[in-house]
């Protein structure tokens, strides 16, 4: 019976400075068994000299993609990518709901309350349709190019502006008028000066827009006109009809969109069918 000798594979090795281990075997193992698995040829050593020592060999060959497969993934990327960025940053419609995001609270239906947003509103359209200074221009002078506004004005945004219903198919809206709080694919909602809250559907609908003549920005340079003073000042802060102004027809029906669709979108010159 033989005697085991026992060996400590945690002992250190008795190596010098800078010196490295060396592994040497009589028969290594892959020579040995690639030229073992060579039974059919007459000249296993010399095969695995000239093809496999010192040579890099896939031991795999992986399984290759086509180019239209290549890109068809990239695209399913992208839009798993673009769905997962909407749901982070935006929320649906049945979720602001849910929410409550669009409820107004209980006694913030006032009228004076959205004087500010109505204000912001005009030197927003005074920016956007670059409007004159009120001097001492006639009005038919200080009238801007029409052809020039309706393209800025169809993609406008309409929250704080004044609309008022000219006509309608249903009898009980015309000559409702208030300032848009929410405006969605088919309606307004706008406040009354009754510190009423209407909603107001697009379809079906003519609307009265109401904008400034002169700008409402502050100029240092220009001396304000009587009316558009008394409409900026802080005593009476007026809306757009207390002071000159332009109105325009605007067509519900031809109107049915988002205001962030419209914004993007380009429209073509057509018809208009009266109701």
């Amino acid at each position: 019976m033989s005697m085991l000798t026992q060996v400590d594979p945690y002992k250190p090795l008795a190596l010098g400075t800078n010196q490295r281990v060396k592994f040497n075997t009589d028969a290594p193992f892959t020579p040995t068994y690639v030229q073992a698995s060579l039974t059919q040829s007459g000249d296993p050593q010399g095969i695995y000299t000239n093809r496999v020592k010192n040579r890099h060999i896939v031991l795999e060959n992986p399984a290759r993609t086509s180019n239209t497969q290549k890109e068809y993934d990239a695209k399913k990327a992208r839009r798993q990518l673009e769905k997962k960025k909407r749901k982070t940053n935006t929320l649906g419609r049945r979720s602001t709901d849910a929410k409550g995001l669009w409820k107004l609270e209980n006694g913030a239906e006032k009228f004076d309350l959205f004087l500010p947003l109505h204000q912001l509103w005009m030197g927003y359209m005074s920016e956007l349709l670059g409007l004159s200074p009120p001097s001492s221009v006639p009005v038919a002078e200080a009238m801007p190019n029409a052809s020039s506004m309706h393209p800025k004005l169809v993609k406008a945004d309409f929250h704080g502006s004044l609309l008022t219903v000219r006509q309608s198919k249903n009898p009980c809206l015309v000559g409702l008028s208030g300032i848009v709080i929410h405006e969605t694919e088919n309606a307004f909602k706008v406040i009354t000066r009754k510190d009423q809250l209407k909603l107001i559907p697009k379809h079906n609908s003519i609307f009265t827009l109401a904008v400034p003549l002169y700008s409402t920005l502050p100029q240092a340079q220009f001396e304000p006109t009587e009316a558009v003073s008394s409409a900026l000042s802080g005593q009476h802060p007026g809306t757009v009809l207390d002071a000159p102004h332009i109105a325009f027809d605007l067509y519900g029906n031809q109107f049915c969109f988002r205001s962030a669709d419209r914004a993007g979108r380009k429209f073509k010159a057509k018809e208009t069918i009266e109701l």
